[in-house]
């Protein structure tokens, strides 16, 4: 993930990177340019391509700024300012033998046709233009390269961000599904003098309230409680009705040694609940027999035997 993070940063820095670096390319110097004509160009039909018959087919250059005319076929060609139909006489190559150039220094502004004597069917442009304006070019140029890569900066902090919160979330998702799961078990038993909770721990070294209502009153509450065995008991003191049950609610605090709570694992939050019948201890039914035998004795002694 992280991984994934710093490459995709890289990229898309790259990206900027590449648009500021081919900046001074795309504003390339137009004081000089080299014609050449393209291979074949001497058979019909570079004409109908997208490319023409020269390369390139139309060339800028700055007022003053020179064009070298270059022959790199291996035919003779000319380069002959204005078109089939006529010649306008800014430059005149005459005959350019295959290897050989010839150099024209700009000096009209403006749009110049040109052509080749030879091979008519060539035919190309020359746009002449002030340095000045385009200088002025340049700098719009310029900023608009330049905002371009902020944007792309602030493009890639971006994806850097959201893939480093991804990776976090991620992170956090898998120390969530290693830590152990609490498994609780509320159970209940009658005793001497009372009801009896037993909670059956997954884990050793559990950390939790436990709290017990009845009829909407807390009964028991016992907080920070740590068991370092599976099994805890509470007493619960409870008045014994089926109608009234006992509702238990077991709330773990994590799983470690007391005092180190920063290092507590596992489980935080309420974990298990029950509905336990209160039942009558040991002791309650003797007082309760007890009771009754009295009842049944003091009855028997005040009642009046008739004598015949």
């Amino acid at each position: 993930m992280k991984t994934k993070a710093i490459s995709s940063f890289f990229v898309l820095f790259a990206i900027a990177a590449g648009i500021v670096a081919m900046t001074p390319a795309a504003f390339a110097d137009h004081s000089e340019v080299t014609v050449t004509p393209v291979a074949g160009s001497s058979a019909m039909g570079c004409e109908e391509t997208p490319e023409g018959c020269y390369t390139p087919s139309t060339a800028t250059v700055d007022l003053g700024g020179v064009v070298i005319f270059s022959n790199t076929d291996s035919m003779v060609h000319t380069f002959s300012a204005g078109t089939p139909t006529g010649t306008t006489g800014e430059f005149e190559t005459s005959m350019v033998m295959a290897g050989q150039s010839y150099e024209w220094t700009a000096d009209v502004l403006g749009e110049i046709d040109y052509f080749c004597m030879v091979h008519p069917w060539m035919i190309g442009q020359i746009i002449v233009q002030e340095a000045e304006a385009e200088e002025d070019t340049h700098a719009a140029e310029e900023a608009a390269a330049a905002l371009a890569a902020e944007e792309a900066a602030a493009l890639a902090a971006e994806e850097a961000a959201a893939l480093a919160a991804e990776e976090a979330a991620a992170l956090a998702a898998e120390e969530a599904a290693a830590e152990p799961e609490l498994m609780v078990v509320i159970t209940d038993s009658a005793v001497l003098d009372g009801t009896q909770i037993e909670l059956d721990f997954s884990e050793l070294h559990v950390n939790y309230d436990i709290t017990a209502t009845q009829n909407g009153e807390v009964i028991f509450e016992e907080t920070g409680l740590h068991s370092m065995e599976h099994i805890a008991t509470h007493q619960i003191d409870a008045v014994g009705s089926d109608e009234n049950p006992i509702d238990v609610e077991v709330i773990s605090l994590g799983i470690g040694a007391p005092g180190n709570e920063a290092d507590w694992t596992g489980t935080t939050g309420s974990v298990a609940t029950a509905k336990v019948v209160p039942e009558f201890g040991t002791i309650a039914m003797m007082i309760l027999a007890v009771a009754i035998i009295s009842i049944v004795a003091i009855t028997a002694k005040s009642r009046v035997i008739p004598r015949f």
